[in-house]
């Protein structure tokens, strides 16, 4: 990966969307909404704390991630979609 994110930044790559809806019907690419979870690509050291230090991540590369609507920054990887987010816009880690 070439991106590395800086303080308490993470790289979340989405996880694609259902092609068909419960009932069976397939959702056209103009209906569908954006997924708001995700993967973790990268993760930065963390937070500056006023001592120098980094504060500790809560999330690390390879965790599934909800996030909102409108959070981040979206940017293209090689050709890939993905977001930067701040961690704190970040609302749960997802544990299958």
């Amino acid at each position: 990966m070439n991106v590395k994110p800086l303080y308490d930044r993470v790289l979340v790559q989405r996880v694609a969307s259902d092609e068909k809806s419960a009932g069976g019907i397939i959702i056209p690419e103009s209906a569908k909404k954006k997924p708001l979870e995700g993967i973790v690509r990268a993760a930065g050291p963390g937070k500056l704390n006023d001592d120098g230090s980094n504060a500790t991540m809560q999330v690390k590369e390879g965790d599934k991630v909800l996030f909102g609507s409108y959070s981040g920054t979206e940017i293209t990887v090689k050709g890939e979609e993905m977001l930067i987010l701040r961690e704190d816009e970040i609302l749960a880690v997802v544990n299958d």
